[in-house]
């Protein structure tokens, strides 16, 4: 599986933006999906994920009330809505994938599959 992520920029504190990965290959929906984020100088962190049909999501208490994260199986999609942003969230933004399932969803190293990352930038 190939991920491509895309939809980052830069952004007034408040403002929205919204990520989008798409997918390679057929058997997108056999994998559980997640966004991380690594700002500068900071350890990698887990943003959000959904299961494979969508019915199930998980966030960080971080963005919990202001991120939405959904899929879209039929177009091999997953995208992370960002509402109400602050300059806290200004990092690089990667969707994963992971074919173990929602056990281990804040778990980056369960990830089989990295996106390159697109860059998300909060000013103040």
């Amino acid at each position: 599986v190939q991920l491509q992520a895309s939809g980052g920029g830069l952004v007034q504190a408040g403002g929205s933006l919204r990520l989008s990965c798409i997918a390679s290959g057929r058997t997108f929906s056999s994998y559980v999906m997640g966004w991380f984020r690594q700002a500068p100088g900071k350890e990698r962190e887990f943003v959000a994920a959904i299961s494979w049909t969508g019915s199930n999501t998980y966030y960080a208490d971080s963005v919990k009330g202001r991120f939405t994260i959904s899929r879209d199986n039929a177009k091999n999609a997953v995208y992370l809505q960002m509402n109400s942003l602050k300059p806290e969230d200004t990092a690089v933004y990667y969707c994963a994938a992971t074919i173990y399932g929602t056990m281990y969803y804040s778990q980056g190293p369960r990830y089989d599959y990295w996106g390159q990352g697109t860059k998300v930038t909060v000013s103040s």
